[in-house]
Protein backbone atom coordinates (compact mmCIF):
# COMPACT_ATOMS: atom_id res chain seq x y z
CA UNK A 1 0.00 0.00 0.00
CA UNK A 2 0.98 3.54 -0.75
CA UNK A 3 0.79 6.54 2.01
CA UNK A 4 -1.75 8.80 1.67
CA UNK A 5 -1.45 12.50 1.46
CA UNK A 6 -3.01 14.46 4.16
CA UNK A 7 -5.82 15.26 2.13
CA UNK A 8 -6.94 13.97 -1.52
CA UNK A 9 -9.57 14.29 -4.13
CA UNK A 10 -11.25 11.56 -6.20
CA UNK A 11 -13.32 13.46 -8.53
CA UNK A 12 -15.06 12.64 -12.13
CA UNK A 13 -16.92 9.72 -10.69
CA UNK A 14 -19.83 9.10 -12.83
CA UNK A 15 -22.25 7.89 -9.91
CA UNK A 16 -20.76 7.69 -6.29
CA UNK A 17 -22.91 5.55 -3.17
CA UNK A 18 -22.77 7.03 -0.36
CA UNK A 19 -25.13 4.90 1.72
CA UNK A 20 -26.86 8.51 3.02
CA UNK A 21 -30.23 9.28 2.31
CA UNK A 22 -29.28 13.32 2.97
CA UNK A 23 -26.74 12.95 -0.14
CA UNK A 24 -27.09 12.89 -3.47
CA UNK A 25 -30.81 11.40 -4.91
CA UNK A 26 -31.96 10.99 -1.08
CA UNK A 27 -32.59 6.95 -1.60
CA UNK A 28 -30.95 4.58 0.57
CA UNK A 29 -27.67 4.71 -1.38
CA UNK A 30 -27.05 8.64 -1.25
CA UNK A 31 -26.26 8.30 -5.00
CA UNK A 32 -24.52 11.50 -6.36
CA UNK A 33 -23.73 11.55 -10.05
CA UNK A 34 -20.83 13.51 -11.98
CA UNK A 35 -19.06 13.52 -8.35
CA UNK A 36 -16.03 13.58 -6.11
CA UNK A 37 -14.99 12.97 -2.63
CA UNK A 38 -12.44 14.79 -0.28
CA UNK A 39 -10.40 12.68 2.11
CA UNK A 40 -8.54 14.32 5.25
CA UNK A 41 -6.57 11.71 7.73
CA UNK A 42 -8.14 8.57 6.65
CA UNK A 43 -11.62 9.80 7.11
CA UNK A 44 -14.34 11.24 4.16
CA UNK A 45 -14.43 14.90 4.66
CA UNK A 46 -16.97 15.73 1.80
CA UNK A 47 -18.86 14.42 -0.60
CA UNK A 48 -20.49 16.05 -3.70
CA UNK A 49 -20.31 17.02 -7.47
CA UNK A 50 -17.43 17.03 -9.10
CA UNK A 51 -17.27 20.65 -9.82
CA UNK A 52 -17.94 22.16 -6.07
CA UNK A 53 -15.10 19.70 -4.82
CA UNK A 54 -12.79 21.98 -2.54
CA UNK A 55 -9.09 21.76 -2.99
CA UNK A 56 -7.06 18.95 -1.69
CA UNK A 57 -2.80 18.17 -1.28
CA UNK A 58 -3.09 15.34 -4.29
CA UNK A 59 -6.29 14.99 -6.78
CA UNK A 60 -7.09 11.55 -8.55
CA UNK A 61 -8.79 11.10 -11.49
CA UNK A 62 -11.72 8.46 -11.80
CA UNK A 63 -12.27 8.33 -15.28
CA UNK A 64 -16.05 8.10 -15.15
CA UNK A 65 -15.66 5.17 -12.72
CA UNK A 66 -18.74 4.27 -10.16
CA UNK A 67 -17.30 4.57 -6.44
CA UNK A 68 -18.81 2.32 -3.94
CA UNK A 69 -17.80 1.53 0.44
CA UNK A 70 -15.53 -1.01 0.57
CA UNK A 71 -17.51 -3.98 1.29
CA UNK A 72 -18.27 -5.40 4.57
CA UNK A 73 -17.92 -9.20 4.72
CA UNK A 74 -19.57 -9.95 8.15
CA UNK A 75 -19.08 -13.54 8.20
CA UNK A 76 -16.85 -16.01 7.56
CA UNK A 77 -14.89 -18.76 8.38
CA UNK A 78 -10.80 -17.80 7.77
CA UNK A 79 -8.75 -19.72 10.84
CA UNK A 80 -8.55 -22.84 9.53
CA UNK A 81 -5.97 -25.86 7.55
CA UNK A 82 -6.60 -28.43 5.30
CA UNK A 83 -8.59 -28.67 1.81
CA UNK A 84 -12.02 -30.57 1.41
CA UNK A 85 -12.64 -30.59 -2.31
CA UNK A 86 -12.77 -34.26 -2.29
CA UNK A 87 -16.02 -33.46 -0.43
CA UNK A 88 -17.09 -30.55 -2.66
CA UNK A 89 -16.69 -33.10 -5.60
CA UNK A 90 -18.73 -35.69 -3.60
CA UNK A 91 -21.27 -33.42 -3.08
CA UNK A 92 -21.91 -31.82 -6.17
CA UNK A 93 -22.09 -35.55 -7.40
CA UNK A 94 -24.87 -36.13 -4.75
CA UNK A 95 -23.94 -36.12 -1.29
CA UNK A 96 -26.23 -33.45 0.25
CA UNK A 97 -24.32 -31.51 2.97
CA UNK A 98 -24.29 -32.37 6.77
CA UNK A 99 -22.78 -29.99 9.59
CA UNK A 100 -20.51 -33.04 10.15
CA UNK A 101 -18.12 -32.25 7.35
CA UNK A 102 -16.52 -29.60 9.65
CA UNK A 103 -14.87 -32.67 11.48
CA UNK A 104 -12.74 -32.44 8.59
CA UNK A 105 -10.95 -29.50 9.09
CA UNK A 106 -11.08 -29.68 12.77
CA UNK A 107 -8.67 -32.11 12.55
CA UNK A 108 -6.21 -30.62 10.19
CA UNK A 109 -6.39 -27.53 12.28
CA UNK A 110 -5.49 -28.80 15.50
CA UNK A 111 -2.40 -30.15 13.26
CA UNK A 112 -1.51 -26.64 11.79
CA UNK A 113 0.80 -24.66 13.18
CA UNK A 114 0.51 -21.10 14.18
CA UNK A 115 2.16 -19.74 10.98
CA UNK A 116 0.03 -21.80 8.67
CA UNK A 117 -2.73 -20.76 10.38
CA UNK A 118 -1.56 -16.85 10.07
CA UNK A 119 -0.52 -17.76 6.50
CA UNK A 120 -4.25 -19.47 5.47
CA UNK A 121 -6.03 -16.21 7.01
CA UNK A 122 -3.67 -13.64 6.06
CA UNK A 123 -4.45 -15.11 2.17
CA UNK A 124 -7.87 -14.80 2.25
CA UNK A 125 -8.14 -10.96 3.96
CA UNK A 126 -5.79 -9.73 0.94
CA UNK A 127 -8.15 -12.43 -1.52
CA UNK A 128 -10.97 -9.98 -0.15
CA UNK A 129 -9.25 -6.66 -0.20
CA UNK A 130 -8.15 -7.32 -4.33
CA UNK A 131 -11.99 -8.02 -4.19
CA UNK A 132 -13.57 -4.75 -2.67
CA UNK A 133 -13.42 -5.75 0.73
CA UNK A 134 -12.23 -3.57 3.62
CA UNK A 135 -14.38 -4.58 6.76
CA UNK A 136 -13.91 -8.12 7.75
CA UNK A 137 -15.16 -10.49 10.44
CA UNK A 138 -14.11 -14.08 10.78
CA UNK A 139 -14.39 -16.50 13.22
CA UNK A 140 -12.95 -19.76 15.06
CA UNK A 141 -14.61 -22.92 15.26
CA UNK A 142 -12.13 -25.45 14.01
CA UNK A 143 -10.18 -25.98 16.69
CA UNK A 144 -12.56 -27.25 19.76
CA UNK A 145 -10.48 -27.25 22.71
CA UNK A 146 -9.65 -24.51 24.96
CA UNK A 147 -6.03 -24.30 23.93
CA UNK A 148 -6.47 -24.42 20.16
CA UNK A 149 -9.60 -22.24 20.13
CA UNK A 150 -7.78 -19.11 21.81
CA UNK A 151 -5.03 -20.01 19.52
CA UNK A 152 -6.86 -19.35 16.27
CA UNK A 153 -8.29 -15.78 17.93
CA UNK A 154 -5.10 -14.90 18.57
CA UNK A 155 -3.67 -15.08 15.54
CA UNK A 156 -6.85 -13.64 13.80
CA UNK A 157 -5.95 -10.44 16.38
CA UNK A 158 -2.44 -10.38 15.92
CA UNK A 159 -2.87 -10.22 11.97
CA UNK A 160 -4.90 -7.58 12.58
CA UNK A 161 -8.33 -8.27 12.31
CA UNK A 162 -11.22 -6.34 14.18
CA UNK A 163 -13.80 -8.38 13.85
CA UNK A 164 -13.48 -11.43 15.49
CA UNK A 165 -15.97 -14.30 17.04
CA UNK A 166 -15.39 -17.64 19.59
CA UNK A 167 -17.04 -19.99 17.95
CA UNK A 168 -16.46 -23.22 20.31
CA UNK A 169 -20.34 -23.96 19.62
CA UNK A 170 -19.45 -24.93 15.81
CA UNK A 171 -20.20 -28.95 16.21
CA UNK A 172 -20.13 -31.45 19.48
CA UNK A 173 -15.91 -32.76 18.54
CA UNK A 174 -16.06 -36.29 17.98
CA UNK A 175 -13.72 -36.81 22.13
CA UNK A 176 -17.42 -35.36 22.89
CA UNK A 177 -19.83 -37.48 21.07
CA UNK A 178 -21.21 -38.90 23.85
CA UNK A 179 -21.58 -36.05 26.28
CA UNK A 180 -22.61 -32.87 23.90
CA UNK A 181 -23.90 -31.47 27.33
CA UNK A 182 -20.09 -31.85 28.69
CA UNK A 183 -18.88 -30.03 25.53
CA UNK A 184 -21.74 -27.44 26.15
CA UNK A 185 -20.58 -26.95 29.82
CA UNK A 186 -16.66 -26.33 28.42
CA UNK A 187 -17.44 -23.81 25.59
CA UNK A 188 -19.30 -22.07 28.68
CA UNK A 189 -16.53 -22.63 30.64
CA UNK A 190 -12.86 -23.14 30.31
CA UNK A 191 -13.22 -22.53 26.51
CA UNK A 192 -14.85 -18.97 26.93
CA UNK A 193 -12.76 -18.40 29.76
CA UNK A 194 -9.22 -18.81 27.61
CA UNK A 195 -11.23 -17.24 24.08
CA UNK A 196 -12.98 -13.95 25.58
CA UNK A 197 -10.14 -11.78 26.23
CA UNK A 198 -9.32 -12.65 22.26
CA UNK A 199 -12.92 -11.92 20.66
CA UNK A 200 -15.92 -9.45 20.44
CA UNK A 201 -18.38 -11.94 19.29
CA UNK A 202 -19.86 -15.20 20.51
CA UNK A 203 -21.51 -17.46 18.02
CA UNK A 204 -23.32 -20.51 18.01
CA UNK A 205 -24.30 -23.02 15.20
CA UNK A 206 -28.05 -23.51 16.98
CA UNK A 207 -29.17 -26.77 14.57
CA UNK A 208 -29.88 -29.98 13.89
CA UNK A 209 -26.81 -31.97 14.51
CA UNK A 210 -25.08 -29.06 16.17
CA UNK A 211 -26.14 -27.66 19.06
CA UNK A 212 -29.94 -27.49 20.19
CA UNK A 213 -31.73 -24.08 21.60
CA UNK A 214 -31.02 -24.71 25.27
CA UNK A 215 -27.93 -25.98 24.44
CA UNK A 216 -27.28 -22.33 22.45
CA UNK A 217 -28.61 -20.24 24.95
CA UNK A 218 -26.51 -21.59 27.99
CA UNK A 219 -23.57 -20.64 25.93
CA UNK A 220 -24.70 -17.03 24.19
CA UNK A 221 -25.43 -16.27 27.57
CA UNK A 222 -22.23 -16.99 29.00
CA UNK A 223 -20.38 -15.37 26.64
CA UNK A 224 -22.77 -11.88 27.07
CA UNK A 225 -21.70 -12.16 30.19
CA UNK A 226 -17.98 -12.19 30.39
CA UNK A 227 -18.64 -9.16 28.00
CA UNK A 228 -18.99 -10.82 24.15
CA UNK A 229 -21.97 -10.01 22.06
CA UNK A 230 -24.31 -13.01 20.49
CA UNK A 231 -24.59 -13.78 17.37
CA UNK A 232 -26.20 -17.30 15.98
CA UNK A 233 -26.00 -19.55 13.19
CA UNK A 234 -29.88 -19.86 12.55
CA UNK A 235 -32.31 -21.58 10.58
CA UNK A 236 -29.91 -22.87 7.64
CA UNK A 237 -30.52 -26.66 7.62
CA UNK A 238 -33.43 -26.46 8.38
CA UNK A 239 -36.52 -24.83 10.47
CA UNK A 240 -35.84 -24.33 13.77
CA UNK A 241 -35.17 -22.04 17.31
CA UNK A 242 -32.30 -20.31 16.07
CA UNK A 243 -33.66 -16.94 14.92
CA UNK A 244 -35.89 -16.97 17.79
CA UNK A 245 -33.52 -17.15 20.00
CA UNK A 246 -31.46 -14.59 18.48
CA UNK A 247 -34.06 -12.15 19.00
CA UNK A 248 -34.70 -12.92 22.38
CA UNK A 249 -31.07 -12.66 23.57
CA UNK A 250 -30.79 -8.96 20.89
CA UNK A 251 -28.12 -10.70 19.24
CA UNK A 252 -26.72 -8.53 16.57
CA UNK A 253 -26.92 -11.42 13.78
CA UNK A 254 -29.01 -14.20 13.40
CA UNK A 255 -26.92 -15.94 10.30
CA UNK A 256 -28.17 -17.91 7.06
CA UNK A 257 -31.78 -17.34 7.66
CA UNK A 258 -32.78 -19.78 5.13
CA UNK A 259 -35.74 -21.82 6.76
CA UNK A 260 -38.21 -18.91 8.14
CA UNK A 261 -41.58 -18.87 8.62
CA UNK A 262 -44.24 -15.77 9.33
CA UNK A 263 -43.40 -15.42 13.08
CA UNK A 264 -39.31 -16.23 12.40
CA UNK A 265 -39.94 -12.61 10.41
CA UNK A 266 -42.23 -10.49 12.67
CA UNK A 267 -39.96 -11.00 15.39
CA UNK A 268 -37.04 -9.66 12.84
CA UNK A 269 -38.87 -6.95 11.76
CA UNK A 270 -39.85 -6.17 15.72
CA UNK A 271 -36.18 -6.91 17.09
CA UNK A 272 -33.04 -5.30 16.31
CA UNK A 273 -30.76 -8.22 14.75
CA UNK A 274 -29.80 -7.78 11.49
CA UNK A 275 -30.84 -10.99 9.13
CA UNK A 276 -27.53 -11.85 7.26
CA UNK A 277 -28.02 -13.99 4.07
CA UNK A 278 -25.08 -15.97 2.47
CA UNK A 279 -25.84 -16.94 -1.12
CA UNK A 280 -22.74 -18.80 -1.18
CA UNK A 281 -23.53 -21.60 1.06
CA UNK A 282 -26.64 -22.08 -0.72
CA UNK A 283 -24.92 -21.79 -4.76
CA UNK A 284 -22.52 -24.52 -3.19
CA UNK A 285 -24.26 -26.92 -1.56
CA UNK A 286 -27.69 -26.55 -4.38
CA UNK A 287 -29.46 -25.93 -1.14
CA UNK A 288 -32.68 -23.86 -1.49
CA UNK A 289 -31.74 -19.78 -1.40
CA UNK A 290 -33.05 -17.53 1.25
CA UNK A 291 -36.35 -15.26 0.29
CA UNK A 292 -34.92 -11.74 0.82
CA UNK A 293 -37.74 -10.35 -0.18
CA UNK A 294 -39.95 -11.59 1.96
CA UNK A 295 -37.60 -10.39 5.04
CA UNK A 296 -37.01 -6.97 3.05
CA UNK A 297 -41.04 -6.15 2.24
CA UNK A 298 -41.11 -6.99 6.26
CA UNK A 299 -38.81 -4.03 7.29
CA UNK A 300 -36.01 -6.40 8.37
CA UNK A 301 -32.46 -5.26 8.10
CA UNK A 302 -30.58 -7.32 5.72
CA UNK A 303 -26.99 -8.23 5.02
CA UNK A 304 -25.09 -10.18 2.92
CA UNK A 305 -21.72 -11.72 3.60
CA UNK A 306 -19.61 -14.35 1.57
CA UNK A 307 -19.44 -17.22 5.09
CA UNK A 308 -16.21 -17.78 3.24
CA UNK A 309 -15.39 -21.30 4.45
CA UNK A 310 -13.92 -24.38 3.06
CA UNK A 311 -16.87 -26.38 3.43
CA UNK A 312 -19.80 -25.35 2.06
CA UNK A 313 -19.20 -22.09 0.85
CA UNK A 314 -15.18 -21.09 -0.56
CA UNK A 315 -15.88 -17.59 -1.94
CA UNK A 316 -13.96 -14.75 -0.56
CA UNK A 317 -15.94 -12.59 -3.38
CA UNK A 318 -18.14 -9.73 -2.24
CA UNK A 319 -19.22 -9.17 -5.98
CA UNK A 320 -20.26 -12.36 -6.78
CA UNK A 321 -22.53 -12.95 -3.83
CA UNK A 322 -24.25 -9.43 -5.11
CA UNK A 323 -24.88 -11.19 -8.28
CA UNK A 324 -26.14 -14.33 -6.70
CA UNK A 325 -28.59 -12.22 -4.09
CA UNK A 326 -30.24 -10.57 -7.30
CA UNK A 327 -30.83 -13.54 -9.52
CA UNK A 328 -31.72 -16.17 -6.40
CA UNK A 329 -32.79 -14.05 -3.77
CA UNK A 330 -35.04 -11.19 -5.25
CA UNK A 331 -33.24 -8.44 -4.46
CA UNK A 332 -33.07 -5.52 -6.21
CA UNK A 333 -28.79 -4.25 -7.48
CA UNK A 334 -29.50 -1.78 -4.83
CA UNK A 335 -30.89 -3.50 -1.85
CA UNK A 336 -28.10 -6.05 -2.88
CA UNK A 337 -25.21 -3.61 -2.63
CA UNK A 338 -27.03 -1.89 0.57
CA UNK A 339 -26.56 -5.04 2.04
CA UNK A 340 -23.44 -5.75 1.46
CA UNK A 341 -22.09 -2.52 2.44
CA UNK A 342 -24.57 -0.62 5.41
CA UNK A 343 -25.92 -4.23 6.12
CA UNK A 344 -23.19 -5.39 6.87
CA UNK A 345 -22.03 -2.37 9.38
CA UNK A 346 -25.82 -2.99 11.05
CA UNK A 347 -24.74 -6.53 11.43
CA UNK A 348 -21.02 -5.69 13.12
CA UNK A 349 -22.46 -2.41 14.94
CA UNK A 350 -20.26 -0.37 13.17
CA UNK A 351 -21.36 2.93 11.70
CA UNK A 352 -18.13 4.31 11.08
CA UNK A 353 -17.95 1.87 7.48
CA UNK A 354 -20.60 1.02 4.76
CA UNK A 355 -21.36 4.20 4.11
CA UNK A 356 -19.61 7.18 2.15
CA UNK A 357 -20.27 10.52 3.71
CA UNK A 358 -18.25 13.08 6.06
CA UNK A 359 -17.28 11.02 8.93
CA UNK A 360 -17.09 7.67 7.84
CA UNK A 361 -13.58 5.88 7.56
CA UNK A 362 -12.30 6.30 3.92
CA UNK A 363 -13.02 2.59 2.50
CA UNK A 364 -14.23 2.68 -0.86
CA UNK A 365 -14.00 0.54 -3.81
CA UNK A 366 -13.46 1.77 -7.63
CA UNK A 367 -15.52 0.01 -10.15
CA UNK A 368 -14.21 -0.43 -13.97
CA UNK A 369 -17.88 0.53 -14.58
CA UNK A 370 -19.87 3.69 -14.62
CA UNK A 371 -22.56 2.20 -11.93
CA UNK A 372 -22.70 0.11 -8.87
CA UNK A 373 -25.45 -1.79 -11.18
CA UNK A 374 -22.53 -3.76 -12.98
CA UNK A 375 -21.92 -5.50 -9.96
CA UNK A 376 -24.52 -7.57 -11.05
CA UNK A 377 -25.36 -6.92 -14.57
CA UNK A 378 -21.65 -8.39 -15.24
CA UNK A 379 -21.30 -11.63 -12.63
CA UNK A 380 -17.66 -13.13 -12.62
CA UNK A 381 -16.40 -9.88 -14.02
CA UNK A 382 -13.46 -9.09 -11.93
CA UNK A 383 -14.84 -4.83 -12.05
CA UNK A 384 -12.68 -3.74 -8.93
CA UNK A 385 -10.00 -1.52 -10.18
CA UNK A 386 -8.58 0.17 -7.03
CA UNK A 387 -9.37 -0.12 -3.19
CA UNK A 388 -8.90 2.24 -0.51
CA UNK A 389 -8.61 1.60 3.37
CA UNK A 390 -8.53 4.32 5.61
CA UNK A 391 -7.77 6.82 3.20
CA UNK A 392 -4.80 4.48 1.93
CA UNK A 393 -4.81 3.15 -2.03
CA UNK A 394 -3.78 -0.56 -2.56
CA UNK A 395 -2.67 -1.77 -5.61
CA UNK A 396 -4.74 -3.35 -7.81
CA UNK A 397 -4.58 -4.40 -11.46
CA UNK A 398 -7.42 -5.53 -12.93
CA UNK A 399 -6.87 -2.49 -16.19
Amino acid sequence: MSQAPATFSLTNLATLVTNDPAQGDGSPLGLIENAALVVEDGHIAWVGPTGEAPAADETVDAGGRAAVPGFVDSHSHLLYAGDRTQEFNARMSGRPYTAGGIRTTVQATREASDAELAATLKAHLAEMAAQGTTTVETKSGYGLTAEHEARALRVAAEAGVAEVTYLGAHIVPPEYAADPDGYTALVAGEMLDACAPHARWVDVFCEEGAFDEDQSRAILTAGRAKGLVPRVHANQLTHGPGVRLAVELEAASADHCTHLNSADIDALAQGSTVATLLPGCEFSTRAVYPDARRLLDAGVTVALSTDCNPGSSYTSSMPFCIAVAVREMNMTPDEALWAATAGGARALRRTDVGRLSPGARADLALLDAPSHVHLSYRPGVPLVSDVWQRGVRRARGNR
